[in-house]
């Protein structure tokens, strides 16, 4: 993936760096997991909860999430509060996990692996915080086209207790744009009417989905009943909080080209903070500021990405699947403009 002129690609290693005071925490899911179709669907999202077993108010400063399979398409950790324990216990079956399309039900977002990902380090000087008695919940996207055996995801995570570490928290949080990408000129089929794919959506991901399009699309100030369409998109928001940003992930599906983060887009104080037009769904990266970026929540970020919608004719995972208008969605074969950014506040 090559770096923008605005932002820096974290190296990958291979192992947890040293640090006084830190402790490795290793994890993996209790039982195999064979992931399964639903609705027809090439997908399956599975949540599995575990102990990291820390007894100190702490900071995690490092992440390693082992896939162990291809069809592992991606995860999402979510830090469970103690007062959420519970919860997650109730709906964790026994240690056999729960579905969880969309979100896990409980937690709060604590990092993301997708491939081309090792080991994700904290900016430096800063942490996620971690209470005493809090729990992990690895959501995790099968997808089925890369094969459907049993599988045991892993985790380890570099912990420091707050009482060794002068930190400052990290805080991760997503903004999105909704994709709207007709089926590539001279591809025609059922499924290439906007109408007809939001009903598969909701058939096979259920009702809820179609909703979150909707609200997605409202959000953006857009209708949502008809949304411009097209080979890019765009979606401007309140940045929402005060402080500094220090890193973006962009994270898209496999028609995903390149992805541009621009914050007060269109005023005299406008600033690219990502811009990766060379985005690889097999290749993903975080990109730190080269300085953290200072906010206000009243500022705006705008987040546009750009997808290649003939890709669907050519990717071996696609072109086995009839053409479809593509929206925002779960499986692989929708699409995603997310950008994962970490701030100080």
């Amino acid at each position: 993936m090559a770096m923008s002129s605005t932002a820096v690609a974290q190296a990958t290693t291979t192992a947890f760096p040293q640090m006084n005071g830190a402790h490795v925490v290793t994890m993996e899911s209790p039982h195999p997991y064979t992931p399964i179709s639903v609705n027809g669907s090439a997908d399956d999202y599975h949540c599995t909860l575990v102990d990291p077993h820390v007894r100190q108010n702490a900071y995690i400063v490092g992440s390693h999430f082992y896939p162990n399979s291809a069809e592992v398409h991606h995860a999402i950790l979510f830090e469970v509060l103690p007062a959420d324990v519970p919860q997650a216990i109730a709906a964790n079956n026994g240690g056999k996990g729960w579905s969880c399309f969309g979100e896990s039900g409980v937690g709060q977002w604590l990092s993301v692996w997708a491939p081309g990902h090792e080991i994700e380090m904290t900016p430096k000087g800063t942490g996620l915080s971690f209470p005493k008695g809090s729990m992990i919940v690895m959501q995790v996207h099968y997808n089925l086209f890369e094969g459907d055996k049993p599988v045991s995801v892993g985790l380890k995570l570099l912990t420091v207790p707050v009482t060794k570490a002068h930190l400052i928290p990290l805080y991760v949080n997503p903004f999105a744009a909704p994709p709207d990408i007709p089926c590539a000129a001279g591809v025609n089929g059922p499924l290439c009417n906007r109408t007809a794919s939001l009903s598969l959506l909701a058939k096979q991901w259920g009702t809820l989905q179609a909703v979150f399009v909707d609200g997605l699309e409202q959000s953006c100030g857009r209708n949502p009943s008809d949304p411009p369409g097209g080979d890019t998109t765009t979606c401007t928001t309140p940045v929402g909080f005060s402080g500094k940003i220090l890193r973006i992930q962009p994270h898209m599906h496999l028609l995903g080209t390149g992805m541009k983060v621009t914050l007060n887009p269109g005023t005299a104080y406008q600033r690219v903070l990502l811009n990766d037009m060379n985005y690889d769904f097999h290749y993903q990266r975080s990109f730190d500021m080269p300085k953290p970026v200072a906010v206000k929540a009243t500022d705006k970020i705008s987040v546009e990405c750009t997808f290649n919608p003939q890709l669907a004719q050519e990717l071996p995972q696609l072109r086995r699947l009839p053409p479809r208008y593509v929206t925002w969605g779960n499986g692989s074969a929708n699409e995603m403009c997310l950008a994962i950014v970490s701030s100080i506040r």
